[in-house]
């Protein structure tokens, strides 16, 4: 006999119990369906009710279904409590929360998830259009799978693991995928890993996966058991620090590869030069070529009134002088592997970039400007690594620290004042963006010495509602 299939129509009250039907599920979990109400005349009666209905629902396991509007094809959230996913239920919801269009965040509490249930999570995230929100929670699992939620290419914008005693290899992995020198997440906007054991050795894995990542803002290591040397590289991230060999030749390497695009775009650029000498432009693209056999410096005066960009003029202006008194530093020049091309000199700074590039006698100029729509978005993908404010400083290369982060919540772990110093010397140096919020609460230390006061006193400046 053939067994009847079921087409999901977004209905979860329905379409679970006829799924669990279909599979031979026995324990099929009960529904407690949030769907917005008008406002209740009897406010203590109706209290008392949901208390009740509340409290009998710990006893068995449920799912917990947010509607967005009355209508039952609304879910926006999905809680599943107590109900044991296994190798079946794993199943039922694989085919449910495609079916769900307007499910915007799905939870996890002690169900009982496996490595491969993990797996299947994974793959089914992508399939829900407006899935963004995940949490697991006292879910511990023997393997440290939970780092693969947090791939370059996860849709996730908000990942809660708290409770799952991920511990320091965990962590270890965590940090590995939050950035290293080949990639980085480009999604993740805020994790929770509160409570979850980590320590001393798996902070400092976080905090290496911060140093090249942009992305995430909210970090919550509340109540685990990091000292002062976890602390510590935790807030040596925030500011300017020095790049490892590792990622010094992650450097060298990326810098390359843009010198050796900019030279097979030059090296075109001179076949088109030599059918017409007038300015050239690549493509699309907000980058103008002034090329010509004059010198260096007759073609900084011509550069100029060649660019089609009459509101810029000023911070041209003004950026060239920055030129001038730049050209002694280290600005990331590099000599380019094609015969006879040489930048000369790559300048950046918030309104526009400055590329002289010489060749064959003469100097090509790339004016960009940096305001550009087109151009911005090809900023933001631009690696950590280039940064343009990196320095180069007693032989070694300093990246600025990271200043996306603006919330991070160390209570309930085992700081003392010793870890207190460096947080204030970073919050010092950062001076644009930066952390907001640093909870520091519950350590070692009194709440009333005079670091911690003074690290109040200077994140309440920056307090945006202050």
């Amino acid at each position: 006999m053939k067994k009847r299939k079921i087409r999901c129509t977004g209905n979860v009250e329905r379409d679970v119990p006829e799924l669990c039907a279909l599979l031979g599920i026995k324990d099929v979990p009960l529904f407690n369906i949030k769907r917005p109400s008008p406002p209740v005349l009897d406010e203590e009666s109706e209290l008392k009710r949901s208390q009740s209905y509340a409290a009998n629902l710990w006893l068995v396991p449920f799912l917990e279904v947010e509607q967005e509007t009355e209508d039952p094809l609304s879910t926006k959230n999905l809680k599943v409590s107590g109900w044991k996913v296994d190798k079946k239920s794993i199943r039922v919801l694989q085919k449910v929360l495609p079916s769900l269009s307007k499910l915007q965040g799905l939870k996890f509490w002690q169900a009982g998830i496996k490595n491969q249930t993990v797996m299947t999570l994974i793959n089914t995230v992508p399939l829900c259009s407006n899935l963004r929100t995940l949490a697991i929670e006292s879910n511990p699992l023997a393997d440290h799978v939970y780092y693969k939620m947090i791939s370059a290419d996860t849709p996730l914008t908000h990942l809660s693991l708290r409770c799952n005693q991920i511990g320091d290899e965990g962590a270890r992995l965590i940090g590995l995928a939050l950035s290293n020198t080949t990639s980085a997440n480009k999604n993740l906007l805020s994790l929770n890993l509160a409570f979850n054991s980590i320590g001393d050795a798996g902070a400092a894995h976080i905090a290496k996966g911060l140093r090249l990542n942009r992305t995430l803002v909210f970090l919550s290591l509340l109540n685990n058991q990091i000292g002062d040397y976890g602390a510590t590289r935790l807030a040596e991230t925030l500011a300017e620090f020095a790049l490892t060999h590792d990622e010094v030749l992650e450097r060298r390497k990326l810098l390359l590869e843009k010198s050796q695009a900019l030279a097979a775009a030059m090296s075109s650029l001179r076949q088109d030069s030599d059918q017409s000498p007038e300015e050239q432009h690549l493509g699309a693209s907000s980058t103008s070529l002034c090329g010509g056999k004059q010198d260096g410096k007759a073609r900084k005066k011509e550069a100029p009134k060649k660019t089609k960009k009459p509101a810029g003029k000023e911070n041209t202006k003004a950026g060239k002088k920055d030129v001038k008194a730049s050209q002694g530093k280290d600005k990331g020049a590099q000599e380019a592997q094609e015969a006879g091309l040489v930048i000369v000199l790559y300048f950046m700074t918030f309104d526009f970039t400055l590329i002289l590039i010489h060749a064959e006698q003469k100097t090509y100029f790339f004016l960009q400007d940096n305001q550009n729509p087109q151009n911005e978005a090809e900023m933001e993908k631009a690696h950590p690594l280039l940064d343009p404010l990196v320095q180069c400083r007693d032989g070694e290369v300093f990246l600025p620290g990271n200043t996306t982060l603006a919330s991070l919540n160390l209570a309930g772990n085992k700081l003392t004042t010793n870890s207190l110093d460096p947080f204030l010397k970073s919050l010092e140096m950062q001076s644009e963006g930066g952390l907001l919020r640093l909870c520091l609460e519950r350590n070692r230390f009194t709440t009333d010495c005079g670091i911690y006061l003074l690290i109040k006193e200077l994140l309440g400046l920056r307090d945006p509602l202050s």
